[in-house]
């Protein structure tokens, strides 16, 4: 039996482990998955965003949490929290998003996650205010941000992509504990 932090009907929300990195792997290297970032992820590359993943966590305490689906067991992705290694006009903050493998779109794990993360953040680490920004273009991280109770609070042009780049217009959602 697999240790959660917690859990939604669907979801295990855990650490990671070192057998997370193929399935990972194979996420980030999804051409379609990975759409509205500038590349595809290297094996390299996602190795060492794992390792900051992990970093993340032992300086923080929380992060990018690895999620299960409960039905199978299986790893699917990660929704969590992170923050943005770029400075803007609302940063440092703590970020919200998710990640996870295409076969599990369209089923509402993301919405579900997310929710499930937002009441953590809130309730168990004391977030005031958590943040989330996509591509102007993805649309259905947006609508994920929305399903959660997110506003919509502007847009502002992705400092780390080239102004010419067609992910460079973000837009920028906000919520509060009430």
């Amino acid at each position: 039996m697999k240790k959660y932090l917690f859990s939604t009907p669907r979801l295990g929300f855990r650490h990671w482990k070192e057998a997370d990195l193929p399935a990972f792997t194979a996420i980030n290297q999804d051409e379609a998955v990975m759409e509205y970032f500038p590349a595809a992820l290297s094996p390299e590359e996602t190795r060492k965003f794992f390792q900051r993943i992990l970093r993340h966590f032992r300086d923080h305490g929380y992060g990018l949490f690895a999620v299960d689906r409960l039905d199978t067991g299986r790893f699917i992705g990660f929704i969590g929290f992170s923050h943005p290694r770029f400075e803007a006009f609302f940063t440092p903050c703590v970020e919200i998003g998710w990640r996870l493998a295409k076969a599990e779109w369209g089923q509402g794990l993301a919405t579900e996650g997310a929710i499930a993360c937002l009441k953590y953040g809130f309730g168990q680490l004391g977030f005031r205010e958590v943040y989330s920004f996509t591509a102007t273009t993805n649309l259905a991280s947006e609508r994920v941000m929305q399903k959660i109770g997110m506003e919509k609070v502007g847009e502002f042009g992705h400092p780390l992509l080239n102004e010419d780049s067609p992910l460079y217009r973000h837009v920028l959602y906000r919520i509060r504990n009430k």
